[in-house]
This record gives C-alpha cells, sequence and structure tokens, in this order.
C-alpha cells in the first residue's frame, strides 16, 4: 500500500515496496514436460452475457526467462457487460513438480502495483521455492494497471514531475494554499479523463474483483488460490466478500481494514509511519554511521526541525528540481518500509542535513517510479490514485480539512502535518461508490491474514481487524519491522504460509511468529 498525494501533501493509502532478491532454495532434478500453451477454462455456469468471457481459452507464449505470458479480454463495465471489452496482462511461472496442485494469482499491492513485473522480476521474492514447485504462480496487472488496459494522464513526463514535485505558490495550509492544490488535483482528474476515457470510471476493486474470478474460471481452477500484499489484501477480501463459495486459499498479508475510512486510514498510517521512524532512530543511535546526535526523542525532533525548515526554505538538486517538505517525506518513507534498508536513511539524512537535495530525490523517484532520465517506468501513480478516488468517498471542504489536520497533529506531530490536506480526489471525474464497511465472506473457506507489528504502511491493527471481521479469518502475526511479513521475515511465518496454500493446513492458533 502506497500513501495517496496531491501534488505537495501526501495523506492515506499504500505498495509492497519490493526489491528483486537472489534465487534461493533447492534445486530440482525433475524436469516437466512441455506446459501446455493453452488454459481450459472451467465448465461452469454463468450468465448468457457472460458465456463469451468466461469460455475464452488463454493462449500462451513464451516471454523469456522462463515465464509464459497470455492476454486475457473482460468486460469494461460488469453491469453492461456486452458494453466494452478490456484487455488483461497475465504472466506465469508454471508449476516445476510433477504434483502441481493448481493456479495461484499473486498481487503485490498499491493500488497500481503491476502483478506482472512484480513475477517476471522478482518471483522468488514474490513466493518462496515450495510454491514455485506446486503451483502455477500468475502474476497480473489489474485493470487499469501496466500492461493492461491502462489508465494514462499525461503524454509529456515533465507534466507528471511537475504534479509531484512542483513547489506550491501559496504558503503552506492556507486557505490560498488548499484552493491551489483543489484547481491542480482537478486539472490531473481531467487529464486523466482526457487520455483515458470511459475506463477511468471502472478500475474500482469491486470490478478488479471481478476480473479476479474471470482469470480463476479461464485458468481452469474451480476455486481461488491467491496471494495478496498490501493493497492486495483489500482486493483479496473483496473477492471473497463476493465469491465466499468460489475461494480456495486465500493468504492476506499487509492487510487493510476495508472498514476504515479515508481520513481513519491516513491517521492510522501517520502513527505507524512515525513509530516505524522511532525504531529506525533507536536503531541509528546503536551504530557508528547514525547522522544524529543524542537519544532518538531528540533526533525525532530533528527530524521534524528539517522538514520545517524545508518546508520554508527548499533545496536545489543538481538538475534544478526543489526539495520541499513534501518530497523530502517520501524520500524518508521509502527505506521505512523495509528495515534492511534503513541504512540508506543514514545517507539522506547527512546529505541533506549538508545541503545535498540529489539522494532524497534519488529516493523519492525510486517511489515515484520515475527513471533518472526524467521518463516514468509504469503508470503507477496515475492508477493509484484512479483507483483509490473510486474506492474511497471523502469530505474535502475546508472545515473538514483544517480539522483533520488539528488531529493528524495531534496523533502524529511530526509526519501528521505532511499527510494533511489531502486533496488528490477533489474534482475527480467520476464519484465514489464504495461502502466502507466490514467484510465478512460468509461461506468462504478458512483465510489466512498476515500482519507484521510494526508495519509502517500497513499497520499491524488493521491484520487483526480484518482476520476478526472474516467469518474465516486466521491470524499469523509478526513481530517485527517493515511492511508485510511473507518470504521476507523468518521461518514461522513462511512454515504457515506455505503450509496453508499447499496442504490447506490451517493453524490452530496465531503462532505469533
Amino acid at each position: 500500500m502506497r500513501e495517496r498525494r496531491t501534488r505537495r501533501t501526501l495523506s492515506a493509502v499504500a505498495v509492497a515496496a519490493a526489491a528483486a532478491m537472489g534465487l534461493s532454495g533447492c534445486v530440482s532434478f525433475f524436469v516437466p514436460e512441455e506446459p501446455s500453451k493453452t488454459s481450459v477454462p472451467t465448465d461452469e455456469s454463468v450468465a448468457p452475457e457472460l458465456e463469451a468471457f468466461y469460455k475464452q481459452v488463454l493462449q500462451w507464449e513464451n516471454c523469456g526467462d522462463g515465464f509464459q505470458c497470455a492476454t486475457a479480454t473482460a468486460p469494461l463495465d460488469w453491469n453492461e457487460p456486452e458494453r466494452e471489452s478490456i484487455e488483461l496482462a497475465l504472466i506465469r511461472s508454471v508449476a516445476k513438480s510433477s504434483d502441481r496442485i493448481g493456479s495461484l494469482l499473486v498481487n503485490p499491492g498499491g493500488p497500481g502495483g503491476s502483478g506482472y513485473d512484480f513475477i517476471h522480476d522478482s518471483l522468488d521474492y514474490a513466493v518462496s521455492g515450495n510454491l514455485i514447485d506446486r503451483f502455477d504462480v500468475v502474476g497480473f496487472d489489474p485493470r487499469g494497471v501496466g500492461r493492461s488496459s491502462a489508465v494514462s494522464c499525461y503524454d509529456d513526463p515533465a507534466q507528471m514531475d511537475r504534479w509531484l514535485y512542483e513547489l506550491p505558490g501559496n504558503e503552506f495550509a492556507s486557505d490560498a494554499w488548499i484552493a491551489e492544490n483543489k484547481a491542480s488535483s482537478a486539472e490531473f482528474g481531467q487529464a486523466c479523463l482526457d487520455h483515458t476515457g470511459d475506463l477511468l470510471g471502472f478500475v474500482d476493486t469491486n470490478s478488479a474483483a471481478r476480473d479476479l474470478d474471470l482469470l480463476r474460471a479461464i485458468l481452469g481452477d474451480k476455486k481461488l488460490n491467491y496471494l495478496g500484499y498490501s493493497y492486495g489484501t483489500l482486493l483479496g477480501a473483496t473477492y471473497a466478500e463476493l465469491f465466499p463459495e468460489k475461494t480456495g486459499r486465500l493468504v492476506l498479508d499487509g492487510a487493510i481494514d476495508p472498514a476504515t475510512s479515508e481520513f481513519d486510514v491516513t491517521a492510522t498510517q501517520a502513527v505507524g509511519f512515525e513509530s516505524a521512524m522511532m525504531a529506525y532512530l533507536e536503531d541509528c543511535s546503536t551504530g557508528s554511521e547514525c547522522p544524529f546526535r543524542g537519544a532518538p526523542e531528540q533526533a525525532m525532533q530533528t527530524v521534524n526541525a528539517l522538514l520545517q525548515s524545508l518546508q520554508a526554505s527548499p533545496l536545489r538538486a543538481s538538475d534544478g528540481r526543489m526539495l520541499g517538505a513534501s518530497t523530502m517525506f517520501t524520500a524518508i518513507i521509502l527505506p521505512l518500509y523495509s528495515q534492511e534498508n534503513w541504512p540508506y536513511l543514514n545517507d539522506l539524512f547527512a546529505q541533506v542535513m549538508s545541503g545535498e537535495a540529489d539522494f532524497a530525490f534519488a529516493l523519492a523517484d525510486s517511489y515515484n517510479g520515475r527513471n533518472p532520465d526524467g521518463t516514468y517506468r509504469d503508470n503507477s501513480t496515475e492508477a493509484f490514485t484512479a483507483i483509490n478516488c473510486l474506492d474511497y468517498p471523502i469530505d474535502s471542504s475546508v472545515e473538514t480539512l483544517r480539522a483533520q489536520a488539528a488531529e493528524l497533529a495531534k496523533v502524529a506531530p511530526v509526519f501528521g502535518p505532511l499527510m494533511s490536506y489531502g486533496t488528490s480526489c477533489d474534482g475527480w471525474p467520476f464519484p465514489a461508490e464504495r461502502d466502507r464497511q466490514e467484510i465478512h465472506a460468509s461461506g468462504s473457506a478458512p483465510i489466512l491474514v498476515v500482519g507484521t507489528t510494526n508495519d509502517p504502511a500497513t499497520p499491524y491493527q488493521w491484520s487483526v481487524n480484518l482476520a476478526d471481521q472474516l467469518d474465516e479469518g486466521h491470524l499469523v502475526t509478526y513481530q517485527g519491522e517493515g511492511h508485510t511479513a511473507y518470504n521476507k521475515s523468518n521461518s514461522c511465518v513462511n512454515r504457515a504460509v506455505d503450509d496453508f496454500l499447499i496442504n490447506g493446513t490451517v493453524p490452530s492458533a496465531d503462532p505469533m511468529c
């Protein structure tokens, strides 16, 4: 899950920030037969107007590095399937063992994260070797994302630079500053509509969950086996609510509480990032490379003072861009997603405190998908905004924004102000229609929910909440740091998830890993 942003401020809702890792695991000497290049859909009955979609036969092509790729067709509007169709891009790693279980669909989060790229670029980071052996591991780009029929807002990357990085022309939090942000958001939304067309109104999570059922069927699976990280947990839980009888083995890691409002998400996440920041500062204080002096509490005040200084007097980078507090905050939170990346924070603070802005922009650019040449590697920012604006009803009146800003400053004094005044959906061309309510998925199979106790992006309480809401929710707790836990924390978590997905074993109690 990543944060919903305005052009200059950040507010809630969050991506499993995944970095590819080297291949590991045992070598298998089993050489499977050449896998079929077609998928035989299930023979289930569907409404007549959906038959053409549910009976389509996927044609798989080799697409390098041992992967196969295919394109599926889905209705633009599930309520009017005869209207238009869209394309969904898929990639799969065929099961290495002869004892194949079926397909395992994987979503990395976002919203807006590319499941296609996630599997292609970092298969062994996404799933363990045990799952690679037993499942066809399938990555897909949800509607609006990447190689699927995608949201597009700008032709010129310089326009995206202005949306993400341009400094305000008015004083922070003034009426004029709020009006400026609202106008910018409305302009961005119109640009997205101009470039995307009708699709922009149909990239909501409910529609994507309907797509997920379509993919299950045309992959030939009677039940859905699914691994969702971060925002992918909301997609998976939504599927379970819509199709409980078709749930197979679902794992939701780094959960979003589906009942939380946009503001509650922002507030909980602000507290989560500050908690992760304190954990970093406590760790930093014990090392020789720490750029801070004094106790962690004093260091946090230094960070606060630095952010306020950048708010008042931005730093110029070598490419001419100006580093303000909002972009600095983006640079800070990227390494907070994983404890392994905390050393980057040492370099970040040391350089910015010495007046250098380039490394801060390098981190912010990595988070935003910006390449060193100024182009953007994907449409994740556009898709993130478009999906969230359909999923989260907001009240962006000035009175509400000011009241919420005061509350955020109370619960998260350092990061809360920078996550206030979220107006990115103000003037969006389509209204949000999703009800923010609990998901129970009555009648579903058991569902595993994995939560990390100091997850900065999807705080642990959300996993607790979702596991409690689901009629068949079962919590696995990882007591540690970082965003999401499976295949990146410890053997206890990995064992619980693998045993559930492969054998259907439900933990008798939370293993408290």
